[in-house]
């Protein structure tokens, strides 16, 4: 798998978290909850916590994405998408497994779980850069 198949990957996992909080939001619209239940910045206080969850796991993902994103495309654009391409499938999995451990839920192991998969994120772009720079 090539390095923009990862971050398509990554922007499709992306979408998919976002897809669960519309379809969450989307059922409790259609059961009577109004449809400016759900203001920007905070939470109604008879939000589930699944849906907490997915909206946090969702918000996660995008601002890695950015990151991630640019990173791919940099080597791209440097013809070196080959280089981080073994790197780069492993920061999508990571991802992956970061979100449906925040879908879980929120105890101390698996917030530890969580972290960990993160870390693996952050070491294996903080090294895919160091390969576009060496």
């Amino acid at each position: 798998m090539s390095a923009i198949h990862a971050l398509l990957g990554f922007a499709g996992w992306t979408l998919l978290l976002v897809l669960i909080v519309f379809g969450y939001r989307a059922v409790r619209f259609l059961t009577g909850t109004p449809i400016n239940a759900w203001p920007r910045g905070s939470r109604p206080a008879n939000e589930a916590g699944f849906a907490i969850r997915a909206g946090d796991a969702h918000a996660n993902a995008v601002e890695n994405l950015v990151v991630f994103g640019a990173i791919v495309l940099a080597a791209q654009a440097l013809g070196r998408g080959d280089a981080i391409a073994p790197f780069a499938i492993w920061v999508f999995y990571a991802r992956i497994a970061q979100s449906l451990v925040h879908l879980i839920g929120t105890s101390q192991p698996l917030v530890f779980v969580r972290a960990s998969f993160w870390s693996v994120q952050l070491f294996l772009m903080l090294w895919m850069l160091w390969q576009l720079f060496v």
